[in-house]
């Protein structure tokens, strides 16, 4: 305990990351002071944010930290720059144009980062318009207002809304300390949480199951927590051997470095492309309300059936494979290896060493992915057995590995300002211990989340 102190102190000291730290937090604060703030025109006491908790909804209510339900300016949180994100990276990979520009360093970054807030307003204004005519109905608006200037209205503050936020993820990620995106979701999410909690407290104690089984929860809750905390820090090192040169009477190359490799390389995009998937059959009864009775669909669309879990479990697995196969490129690895003088012990350089880390990740990526799939479905075995729905959220799925990395990023960045400044770091194991790391793909980074 009085280790920890010490470090917290020494992250005090530090001026440029107390002032990251302050301007983080500030930043945070006005979003959440943001997601309170109503949308013009809308009645308040007359929303029923209770509906707004359920299912999908409920869903993107958790990651918009409760701003959805309260319709508020920030109602659609940054999911739409997260969508024109994983849009844009998927474009690098099918269309030559931006592949061309992932390829371009800085001025290409910054090429795709101005074609990714083009598409967030686009997708923003259509999800504005969906929003507006699913959730806010006409005797929740003003009678002093029209529906039709409502809407015109909603459309550009929720947009307006949208990017003021995605800014100020920008600015925590310039400004502040860790991924400004990734954490302006994670308070999101755990904003949710004490009320959660409470909900489970209440349930538990007033009503069945008793103490006990409050406890087992919460051990099973950090249980799964340590779990994925594995998962997302697991790593397959690859060892590389460079050759000597020796330049005037200096010597470069001849040491061993390391490409690590991760156990669960796509992160959270698996989840998410499935849950797209999945959504499908919740909805084809609103189109065709006949197939509505058809037994396949109504498995399929319950969240808690087997059915459904078992297709969910699949498609990560699926879904992992293809999103590691296309943001790890052997190829690209192998060859600037070759470029700058590098091998595996053992495997002859090029084609061969492209096979061989192609069989490694492999290899790697089935108990990832299994391992991932058991994460995505633990929500809806505690949903099952009891535990309420909002908090059975916590037990897994996109919100607990998003919490967790980003969680794990921020730790890691404030570890490295507390290192260059000879102080001690908040994660003993997180030292660099003088072994270099070798990027595991050659495109761009994957969307932030």
């Amino acid at each position: 305990m009085k280790k920890l102190f010490t470090t917290l102190s020494n992250i005090w000291k530090i001026e440029d990351l107390r002032v990251r730290l302050t301007n983080t937090l500030l930043f945070l604060l006005i979003y959440r002071i943001g997601s309170y703030v109503v949308l013009p025109g809308v009645n308040y006491a007359s929303l029923n944010t209770q509906k707004a908790k359920e299912g999908l909804v409920g869903l993107l209510n958790m990651f918009a930290g409760g701003s959805f339900s309260r319709a508020s300016i920030f109602a659609l949180g940054v999911m739409p720059y997260i969508s024109a994100s994983i849009v844009v990276q998927l474009l690098g990979i099918a269309v030559p144009y931006f592949a061309k520009l992932q390829k371009e360093g800085e001025s290409g970054r910054n090429k795709l980062n101005q074609w990714t807030r083009y598409l967030t307003i686009g997708i923003t204004a259509l999800q504005a318009y969906g929003y507006v005519h699913s959730q806010i109905n006409a005797d929740q608006i003003s009678p002093a207002m029209s529906v039709f200037a409502f809407n015109i209205l909603s459309i550009f503050v929720l947009t307006a809304g949208t990017l003021f936020v995605m800014w100020l993820g920008e600015k925590i990620t310039d400004k502040g300390i860790g991924n400004g995106i990734s954490l302006i979701i994670m308070v999101g999410i755990i904003a949710n949480l004490p009320s959660a909690f409470l909900a489970e407290f209440d349930k538990r104690v007033n009503g069945q199951g008793g103490l006990i089984t409050f406890i087992v929860e919460i051990v099973a809750l950090i249980a799964v927590v340590m779990f994925t905390i594995l998962i997302v820090q697991g790593t397959r090192k690859i060892a590389v051997q460079y050759a000597k040169r020796i330049v005037g009477n200096k010597q470069y190359g001849g040491v061993r470095q390391y490409i690590p490799l991760k156990v669960n390389a796509a992160g959270v995009m698996p989840i998410i492309f499935a849950q797209a998937l999945m959504f499908i059959p919740a909805t084809i009864p609103q189109f065709f309300p006949s197939t509505g009775t058809n037994p396949v669909v109504m498995a399929l669309a319950n969240y808690n059936s087997w059915e459904h879990n078992l297709l969910f479990a699949f498609l990560i697995i699926i879904f992992t494979y293809f999103y590691t196969a296309i943001t790890v490129n052997p190829n690209q690895m192998a060859e600037d290896m070759k470029k700058n003088g590098g091998f595996v012990p053992g495997v002859k350089p090029g084609k061969s060493t492209a096979d061989f880390i192609d069989g490694v990740i492999s290899k790697i990526t089935l108990p990832g992915s299994v391992f991932l799939a058991i994460i995505a479905i633990i929500p809806a075995v505690a949903t099952i057995i009891g535990v309420t729905n909002v908090f059975a959220r916590f037990f897994g799925g996109t919100s607990l590995i998003i919490l967790v990395g980003v969680v794990l990023d921020t730790l890691q960045q404030i570890e490295s300002h507390l290192l260059m400044r000879h102080y001690d770091g908040l994660m003993k194991t997180g030292r660099i211990t003088g072994r270099t790391s070798i990027p595991t793909s050659a495109g761009t980074t994957p969307p932030v989340i």
